[in-house]
């Protein structure tokens, strides 16, 4: 009885390119560090690679109390450390994707008053 050499390097190639291509697929759109459409970085404190994206300024209410996030209606006193100036002028949220606090906002940049 003869044996069949079961592995080959044309296989192995195939093997290592086909794996290749599923990390690129699961990888794809992923930006390390997360950075806001203008190019600026989100803070790692803030941004675990997707939690971070720019908003419609129409979308963050400011009022006498805070800043209120439209899509969720949680309030964020103006005095709150996860409120930052933002370095583009833009307004951008960071907020949980995922689990018992998805939603919730972890950092929140405003435009600079001028104060």
């Amino acid at each position: 009885m003869t044996r069949r050499n079961l592995h080959s390097l044309p296989a192995a190639i195939t093997v290592a390119g086909l794996l290749a291509g599923i990390v690129l697929v699961g990888l794809h759109g992923v930006a390390y560090p997360h950075q806001a459409p203008t190019g600026w970085q989100y803070p790692f404190a803030c941004c675990a690679s997707f939690d971070c994206k720019s908003v419609q300024s129409s979308e963050v209410i400011e009022g006498a109390r805070g800043y209120e996030i439209r899509a969720t209606g949680e309030l964020i006193p103006m005095s709150d450390k996860r409120v930052k100036i933002s370095p583009d002028g833009e307004t951008h949220i960071c907020a949980h994707q995922a689990g018992l606090d998805a939603g919730k906002v972890i950092c929140l940049f405003v435009p600079d008053k001028g104060y």
